[in-house]
């Protein structure tokens, strides 16, 4: 059994408005080990993003983590003082942005931004070293050396992208969380971009959390997936699984509304509108806009179960069928 690199457990993150409480993240459990890549899909606004920073502890007032635990290397990271969590990003958990445009400043060259990480996590290396390490680290994300010397505006956005890669991998972090690292990019790049993510991720021996709305990608990248709805994980299923037999009535919606090249049909999208976190429905979230709702769905929150290999599921549906 390979190590497992993170686990969460019960995550809860809310955050306060004018109108109320506005509860993101509603119970997120998920495990990833060692060499694993995960994807989480659903929805803008289904708290995918919000459960990726508040593993990183990144979340900012008017946001705060409410409740829960997420354990890397023997450690609840959300019970360590913020000295210690500091020390804990890049060097255990590394983020990938989403905007490298963004994320990068524009008026230090790449070198200093890279020295900036080693010199925050006390890596003592005399100017020669650092900058060989520094060389190493480009080149193994497809950069060439001189790439070190330049400004962020003088790289293309593929270039600028991998850069983030190189700064989220300069410490070899056991976890990398990606959120959405190829949204701004063409088709090409975007594939370059992903192969250089997993082939480090390879060499790292690195667990991943691949963030995103782009199912083709999750298909080529991804172990499993993990489907988020009104900031609940409604399933969770081995990528070939989930798009030859997806299980909950949302994820089937939303594998059917992709296009095909086998056959010409009109576009289905999910009709109806996500539920307001402010004030959601009663019982399961997804039961307005499901087809297959039960009296129960209206009431009760279903309890996730597990229906196959590997296979979770938040569903009514399934409540008569045994556990794996």
């Amino acid at each position: 059994m390979t190590t497992e690199n993170l686990r969460v457990n019960g995550l809860h993150i809310y955050f306060r408005t004018p109108l109320g409480i506005v509860r993101a993240v509603n119970g997120v459990d998920l495990a990833l080990h060692q060499h694993e890549r995960m994807g989480l899909v659903g929805e803008s606004g289904s708290g995918k993003s919000t459960t990726a920073y508040g593993i990183m502890r990144t979340i900012k007032p008017p946001g705060w983590i409410e409740a829960g635990e997420v354990w890397v290397d023997g450690r609840d990271l959300l019970k360590l003082p913020e000295s210690a969590m500091r020390s804990v990003r890049f060097e255990q958990v590394s983020l990938i942005p989403q905007g490298a445009m963004n994320s990068l400043n524009p008026v230090m060259r790449i070198r200093e931004q890279i020295l900036d990480i080693y010199r925050a996590h006390d890596v003592k290396l005399d100017r020669n070293k650092a900058l060989a390490r520094i060389g190493d680290l480009l080149g193994w994300v497809g950069l060439k050396p001189e790439v070190a010397n330049m400004y962020p505006h003088e790289l293309s956005g593929g270039m600028k992208q991998r850069v983030c890669i190189a700064m989220g991998i300069a410490l070899r972090p056991k976890v990398i969380i990606a959120d959405e690292p190829t949204s701004a990019l063409d088709v090409v790049v975007q594939r370059q971009v992903m192969e250089t993510l997993g082939e480090v991720q390879k060499d790292l021996g690195a667990s991943v959390i691949l963030v995103g709305h782009d199912m083709g990608l999750m298909a080529q990248f991804v172990d499993k997936i993990g489907v988020m709805y009104a900031g609940q994980l409604v399933e969770v299923s081995p990528v070939r699984a989930i798009f030859a037999a997806p299980k909950h009535p949302y994820t089937q919606m939303l594998i059917s509304s992709l296009p095909s090249l086998e056959e010409k049909q009109l576009f289905r999208g999910i009709p109806g509108v996500a539920p307001s976190l402010l004030n959601p429905p009663s019982g399961c979230p997804f039961h307005p806009r499901c087809t297959q709702a039960m009296p129960e769905c209206a009431v009760e929150m279903p309890k996730q179960r597990q229906v196959g290999p590997n296979q979770l599921v938040t569903c009514h549906l399934y409540e008569g069928v045994p556990n794996d």
